[in-house]
């Protein structure tokens, strides 16, 4: 009788973390396609999502995470399937970042462009409404730069990390 068999199936815990139910080949692809998903479906649904985080936002983010877990995982908790994954998806990242850092097409592509959404005091609604971004969104950035009132600013810009910045005209 061997000494797995003493076990009723069940494998011991020093080889039941490491022995995973699928091949190796499968996290790495299934971690990608989850990926190239997330990536794609946040991307479209705009900047300020990235940037500015509102309590609801932070919670579709983590039910996202928990939502797309076992579509990578396979229903496979194992120490060395989550080695994988996490090895996958650091790498994903890496390749993305270093082909926006090589590649002006791809970053707009992947980042966007940054929007201007005031130039001169005059506010781009159009802007405003195609980034969602709303007019107290706009005022507390116009605030936070230390200005009180739109025509005080020359020009509010909406980065692609999310961000508006804004310029003061000068005095």
């Amino acid at each position: 009788m061997s000494l797995l068999a003493t076990f009723d199936g069940a494998l011991p815990v020093g080889i039941s973390m490491w022995k995973i139910a699928q091949p190796w080949w499968e996290f790495v692809l299934r971690g990608l396609l989850v990926y190239g998903f997330l990536l794609i479906t946040l991307r479209l649904t705009g900047k300020r999502q990235v940037g500015q985080l509102a309590p609801f936002d932070l919670v579709l983010l983590l039910v996202l995470s928990n939502a797309v877990q076992n579509s990578m995982n396979a229903g496979d908790n194992t120490v060395a399937a989550g080695f994988i994954l996490v090895a996958t998806l650091l790498a994903a990242n890496g390749l993305l970042s270093w082909i926006t850092w090589r590649s002006k097409k791809a970053e707009t592509l992947l980042e966007g462009r940054p929007q201007i959404l005031v130039h001169n005091g005059q506010v781009d609604e159009a802007m405003l409404a195609a980034e969602r971004i709303t007019r107290h969104e706009l005022m507390a950035a116009v605030r936070q730069a230390g200005l009180s009132d739109l025509a005080e600013v020359r020009v509010a810009i909406l980065e692609t990390n999310g961000r508006i910045n804004v310029v003061a005209k000068a005095s």
